[in-house]
């Protein structure tokens, strides 16, 4: 397996030290794609480049916690245990805005992380971890944010990406596993409760149940699908809760 590593969050934050205006808009597009436009130079699709200075506030913050540094030992301490996938991609961190950018729905980008194409390797040579805007800068969500982009391109790599509701829920009960995460977790009633609600939706294939039932109604509400009656990430609680069972 082979997996480099880049430091992008310094090259986001040094975009943001350009005026708020069309110039930076530019730069940010001259950073990424290819100057013949054929392709991309950096992994960078995922940030608002017209974001408000709390995100590069919270750049800021990433950056004085090291945050870079830190997200390539988390990868190099997991190379060894994935040795037999062959990955053959280069990870980096990027600060997407969930809190006031326009262009980004929270949900809809996770699932796209959560149950994409990334298994193939002609899909892309990158893996991005996404932070997100509405969330403190901790190193603890770098590390869970990059253990699980790991261990979920291994599955993807191993199994393919899942068909059905059931199929990426156990993908994500194993992620999350392996990846060490503490959360989402609900109690024992509301797991009960949300496995009953999913138990008719578990061969669905459509992407506005698989929200519904990942991410609960906050989820649904927010792209106008029908929501199921369920707490926020309470199907990834149930996932997470179900493969710490199995062990």
């Amino acid at each position: 397996m082979q997996v480099a590593w880049l430091d992008l969050l310094q090259i986001q934050r040094d975009l943001y030290r350009l005026p708020r205006n069309y110039d930076r808009f530019q730069e940010y597009l001259k950073t990424m794609i290819k100057p013949d436009g054929t392709g991309l130079v950096l992994p960078l699709v995922a940030m608002n480049p017209m974001a408000h200075d709390h995100v590069p506030a919270l750049l800021d913050q990433y950056l004085a916690l090291d945050a870079d540094r830190y997200g390539r030992t988390v990868v190099e301490e997991l190379v060894p245990e994935l040795a037999d996938i062959d990955l053959g991609i280069e990870v980096g961190l990027v600060l997407s805005d969930d809190l006031r950018g326009g262009w980004t729905n929270r949900y809809s980008t996770e699932l796209q992380v959560r149950a994409g194409g990334e298994a193939r390797p002609s899909v892309s040579r990158w893996a991005i971890g996404l932070l997100w805007s509405s969330e403190p800068a901790e190193l603890e969500t770098v590390r869970e944010t990059l253990r699980s982009l790991l261990w979920r391109l291994a599955w993807q790599r191993t199994h393919g990406v899942a068909r059905n509701l059931s199929e990426l829920l156990v993908q994500e009960g194993w992620v999350q596993h392996r990846a060490g995460c503490r959360r989402p977790i609900v109690d024992p009633e509301e797991l009960a409760y949300t496995r009953e609600v999913l138990a008719p939706h578990l061969q669905a294939r459509d992407q506005a149940t698989w929200i519904a039932a990942l991410f609960g109604d906050p989820g649904a509400r927010s792209l106008g699908h029908q929501p199921l009656g369920l707490s926020d990430r309470a199907g990834l609680a149930l996932a997470l809760a179900d493969a710490r069972a199995r062990g």
